[in-house]
Order: structure tokens, then C-alpha cells, then sequence
């Protein structure tokens, strides 16, 4: 959940580029490092690739190789560039997992909600997506990432870092809002669609993880593929739920719709918390997570 301004321990660019020439060929003498983004640290390489190391799990690597399966099918998918043994994916240093996309022209935006004019343009991606079949897209389980986070209490004092004991005064300060929360998305899970109704879904289909090319939108950013209810991604569209019933025939659950939002509200102060509970030093990353942490507990 922290920011990636900081570059992540261990990985040079000499280890980059050694990484990129035995994983995929590519003579990496023009390595930058992007200080953008969340989840993953970004580099551009050569002013042609842009490539990206996360923390490693087999979740990703089914998560990308989703992508891959789905960007056969379906033009806007930005999936990663296979190895030169078609791995996804390849391990760096133990803890991380190393990908490589195309460095593509366009224009992202920045999280939050979508222009007027741009709803329609989206949903239309979205209307694709959920109407495909991906084999290796892993399933949705609706367990919320981190609840251990929030049920763990206020009890201090942290020692983490510097920011960890403001952290705590934070959450005990909205240790009753933070219970209703959870109590009310327990009460929603129980208003899902069924399971026969899931779709695959992107997850984070918000402006910055929309490309806007000169041969047309792309869709980035595939680590949170899942089948799950088209809510999921529906919720990100204010305004859009009629035009997806009209077009796709299928209904748009306001519970679905709630219970997504409140997923994304508790799943970023519990892995804001889980950040700033743990070992962490100063620095911008760390101090962000503590503003989006008050900002996400005090969104209503």
C-alpha cells in the first residue's frame, strides 16, 4: 500500500539489467526509474519497455497470466511480454517478481472518480471484459485483505517507525466507525449476486489505470484480475449501472455496488495500517500512507 517514490531495497539498476537480458533479451543501457504508481515499483528501460517489479506470489503470476490469456481475445488488454521461455513473470532477488510491458504513448489520469465524458468509453471496455472467459482467472473468495488489521485494535504503543504511533491515535479515534463499517459490508456480502453470475473483472478499473492511446483506450494494471460480481468494477462508474443493464441485459445490485465501495474504504486503512504498524522509516512513502490512512477513515 505505500507509495513507490522510493525505490525498493536491493534492486539496483545493474541487477535490473542483468535480469532483463537473461529473462527477456533486452540490453537495458537507458534504465529510469518512475517514481509513480502504488503496488509496484516502475522503471522505463530503453524509451521502449516499461517494466515493473511487485512483491512476488503465486497470485500475480496467476493474475498475469490471466492477462495474457485475455489479451488474446481482447485488443485492450496490456498484458505483460512473455520470457524468452514464456514465463510471465520472473523472480528478483527472492521477494520480488520482475514483468515487462510495452511502453506505450498515451495519457493516463489519476485515481478518483471518471469524467462525464469518458463513462461511456470505459464502460464499453468493462461490457467486453465481463462478457469473456478466462481459464487461469483465479476466483474471488470475498474475504477482506488485512481484516486482522482492524480486528487486532488500537492497543499500543507501535514501534514500527516514526509514523506508527500516529497511526494508532488515528485508528483509535474511529474504532466505532471502522466496527459499523464491517458490520455493515458483513451484512452486504450476504446480498451478492450468486456465484453463477460472477464475471472476470478487472478490479481497478479507475482513470489511472486507463490508457488513452492514439489507436484507443488500454487497460493496465491486471494484478487484481478476478472472477467476482460485475459490481466489483461497476461501483468505480457513478452514473453507469443503466446503460449496463440496457446493454448487457444483465441487473446492476445496489447491495453489490455498496459493498464494493466499502471494500476499497476498508481494504486501503488496513493495508495503510499494516504498513505503518510494521517497520518503516521516514520518508514521503511512509508520510503518504499516514494521510491516505486519516483520509480513508474519515470518508464517509
Amino acid at each position: 500500500m505505500l507509495g513507490m517514490r522510493e525505490r525498493p531495497e536491493g534492486v539496483g539498476d545493474d541487477l535490473l539489467a542483468e535480469e532483463l537480458a537473461a529473462g527477456w533479451g533486452i540490453r537495458a543501457r537507458s534504465v529510469d526509474y518512475l517514481p509513480v504508481g502504488a503496488g509496484g515499483y516502475h522503471w522505463s528501460v530503453e524509451g521502449a519497455w516499461f517494466v515493473t517489479v511487485a512483491e512476488w506470489s503465486a497470485g500475480l503470476e496467476q493474475a498475469l497470466r490471466t492477462a495474457a490469456e485475455l489479451a488474446s481475445e481482447l485488443d485492450f488488454v496490456v498484458a505483460p511480454v512473455p520470457t524468452g521461455d514464456g514465463a510471465v513473470v520472473r523472480r528478483l532477488a527472492d521477494r520480488y517478481a520482475l514483468s515487462v510491458y510495452p511502453l506505450l504513448a498515451g495519457t493516463a489520469g489519476s485515481f478518483g472518480p471518471h469524467r462525464d465524458e469518458d463513462r461511456d468509453a470505459v464502460l464499453d471496455l468493462l461490457i467486453r471484459l465481463h462478457a469473456t472467459r478466462a481459464a487461469s482467472a483465479p476466483r474471488a473468495d470475498l474475504v477482506l485483505p488485512g481484516r486482522d488489521q482492524l480486528h487486532a485494535g488500537p492497543r499500543g504503543p507501535w514501534a514500527g517507525g516514526p509514523y506508527a504511533e500516529p497511526a494508532r491515535r488515528l485508528l483509535a479515534e474511529h474504532a466505532g466507525s471502522v466496527a459499523e463499517r464491517l458490520a455493515r459490508f458483513d451484512a452486504l456480502a450476504g446480498a451478492l449476486p450468486p456465484p453463477r453470475d460472477w464475471v472476470v473483472t478487472h478490479g481497478e478499473p479507475h482513470p489511472g489505470n486507463i490508457l488513452w492511446t492514439a489507436e484507443g483506450l488500454r487497460l493496465i494494471d491486471w494484478d487484481t484480475v478476478q472472477v467476482a460480481p460485475a459490481e466489483r468494477d461497476i461501483w468505480m462508474l457513478t452514473g453507469a449501472e443503466s446503460r449496463y443493464e440496457r446493454v448487457t441485459g444483465r441487473r446492476v445490485s445496489e447491495a453489490a455496488v455498496e459493498f464494493y465501495r466499502l471494500w476499497w474504504t476498508l481494504a486501503d486503512i488496513a493495508g495503510y495500517t499494516a504498513d505503518l504498524r510494521g517497520p518503516h522509516t521516514e520518508g514521503p512513502d511512509a508520510a503518504a500512507a499516514l494521510r491516505h490512512l486519516a483520509a480513508n477513515l474519515e470518508a464517509r
